[in-house]
This record gives structure tokens, sequence and C-alpha cells, in this order.
């Protein structure tokens, strides 16, 4: 997608052979439908976050090294790009949205995103803070880790959703950050005391 923000009408460009597989996936739903008449919707859905999200994501990625960093089980996190700016939402609402998707009457294809994006950079700051500690004191750059098809913005726009389903994101970018944190903070501290257990038991 090249326009932004990107509504149902933006052609696609896929960047990554996952977008390219999403694509693929997207234009079979359509076939079945228009075919075969099924009742089948396609969300097009912008980044969903949530603490369930895997560790290799970037969000996931910063929360869990901020706490991590936070108990002394880390001393640094890597990335690359931190200025590529994102759509990021919270997945249950996105589950929501699809949910409603599926009680229309007709199908239709529907762009599912916050429409407000927010840097890698801005995701740092913000997860750091959190912690009351000053990301760039432990975030360090390496140009490696940029994309070989780097997309520097993504923004979506969901007003379709808004207009027909009635859906709109409650879940707004620092709390999705404070509920990936505090997550992820339960987490580091079970590490943390697993490790304190086993280095008592390894001296008996």
């Amino acid at each position: 997608m090249q326009e932004s923000p990107h509504s149902e009408a933006t052609p696609f460009h896929p960047r990554s052979p996952y977008a390219c597989a999403k694509i693929f996936a997207y234009y079979s739903t359509l076939n079945y439908r228009e075919s075969h008449k099924l009742h089948a919707s396609n969300g097009i859905l912008f980044n969903h976050e949530s603490p369930r999200r895997g560790e290799t994501f970037v969000t996931r990625k910063i929360t869990r090294a901020a706490t991590r960093i936070k108990l002394g089980l880390q001393d640094k996190l890597v990335l690359g790009n931190l200025d590529a700016k994102r759509d990021w939402g919270y997945a249950p609402d996105y589950v929501e949205a699809m949910w409603l998707m599926l009680q229309q009457d007709n199908p239709d294809d529907y762009v599912i995103a916050t429409g407000k994006t927010h840097s890698i950079r801005e995701f740092c700051q913000e997860a750091f803070g959190l912690l009351d500690l000053d990301w760039e004191k432990y975030v360090d750059y390496d140009p490696q880790l940029r994309r070989l098809t780097e997309v520097d913005l993504i923004q979506g726009d969901s007003s379709k959703a808004k207009r027909v389903l009635g859906w709109e994101p409650r879940t707004s970018f620092k709390n999705l950050v404070h509920l990936m944190i505090k997550s992820d903070l339960a987490l580091a501290k079970t590490e943390l005391a697993n490790q304190e257990n086993d280095s008592v038991l390894t001296k008996q």
C-alpha cells in the first residue's frame, strides 16, 4: 500500500513474502464469496498487539527487554529503524471487529485500524518511561536490522468499519503499552525468582 491512510480502496503493494501471502488469502476469500456465495469477509487488520504477541515482533521485543532490564536480567536492546511509524491497536478490540463482520447480513471487506501512528522510538519512550528508565541509555541502533524493503509509514482508515459496523478502537496507544509492560513485568519477576531459586539450590 502506498497512499496514506490506507482504505479498502487503496491498491495493494506487498513488501514482504508474508504480505504477499496475505494478499493471496484476501483474493481467495473474495473469489469464494463471489463464486460460491459464502458469507466470507476480509478484515484488513493493521498492527494489533497484546501481551500474547510473539517475542520476535518489535512491540513485544521492546516490552520484554524493558522489563528484564528493569530487573537486571538484561543490559541492552538492539533495534533497527527507530523512525518507522505504525498504526498499533489492541488485539481484543480487533477481534470484536471481526465478530461484528460476521453479524452483518452481507459480507464485505473492512480496514481495521486506529487511524493513529506512533514510531518505534515513541514505543520505546513509552515502555521504558513506565518503568522510570531512560530508554536512550539502553537501546542501541544496528543498521543491519533494517528491513531490505522498509515501509516508513503504515496508517489505516477504518471509517467504513465505524460507519457500517459501528466499530471504533477503545484502547489507546498508552494503555496498550501499559498492558504489555504490566504483563511482561510479571513475567520478568517470575524469571528473576526462578534464577534466584536455582542459585540457592546450586549452593546447597
